[in-house]
């Protein structure tokens, strides 16, 4: 398979979602972040869209977000219990498993994903995860984790002009989590969920010494 196709078409992909502004609605909003969904063209479910102001140097809040084995986005994001890189393609580009704990009281139990995930750098100054599913022959699917499925998704730190010490936050989310789960459910736990990880960001950034 060629994964460094497969993440640069993705990158691409995030960046026409960033830049399309039709068919948004606001699905919940907060001192933190406007969430807001679309219907996804990938798979019968929504595109959603977290936007938000985090106060903190993009440097400072890429290093809570950035997705590396035992880095902090492991110990604030209550959707990560644990993040395993089965193999790196190249300096940017790595195979991935992430594993998420239960969810919405129970309903929703634990989950893993693998994806092929690009880190990228533009000129801007902006930096970006980009992950989308892929297949990997070191990770079947396992007993005790129904196997979901992540669409172009990710999330991208963009310097604030004049201020250097926020940043925009802006991320993409379109998971297919597999089982049987009502629609209901799926569409009331992204938002909520989406506002929480924003809130946890943030205070996970102020917590962060300078560096």
């Amino acid at each position: 398979m060629d994964f460094e196709h497969k993440a640069k078409a993705v990158a691409d992909c995030l960046m026409s979602y960033r830049k399309d502004e039709s068919g948004w609605k606001v699905c919940k909003k907060s001192n933190d972040v406007i969430v807001s969904w679309r219907p996804s063209s990938e798979f019968p479910g929504n595109l959603y869209k977290g936007d938000g102001i985090v106060n903190g140097t993009p440097e400072k809040v890429w290093e809570c977000l950035k997705p590396v084995p035992n880095g902090l986005r492991v110990k604030w994001d209550n959707n990560v219990k644990r993040f395993e890189v089965l193999e790196q393609i190249t300096e940017d580009i790595s195979i991935c498993r992430t594993v998420t704990p239960s969810a919405a009281m129970g309903i929703i139990a634990p989950r893993d994903f693998v994806d092929v995930i690009l880190i990228k750098q533009y000129e801007d100054g902006s930096i970006s995860s980009n992950a989308t599913n892929t297949i990997h022959p070191s990770c079947a699917p396992q007993s005790g984790y129904v196997r979901g499925f992540n669409h172009p998704c990710g999330c991208i730190c963009v310097p604030v002009s004049g201020e250097p010490n926020k940043t925009q936050v802006l991320t993409f989310f379109q998971t297919d989590l597999g089982g049987y789960l009502p629609r209901s459910v799926v569409d009331s736990f992204f938002p909520s969920s989406m506002a929480e990880f924003y809130s946890n960001l943030a205070k996970s950034v102020k917590s962060l010494k300078d560096f």
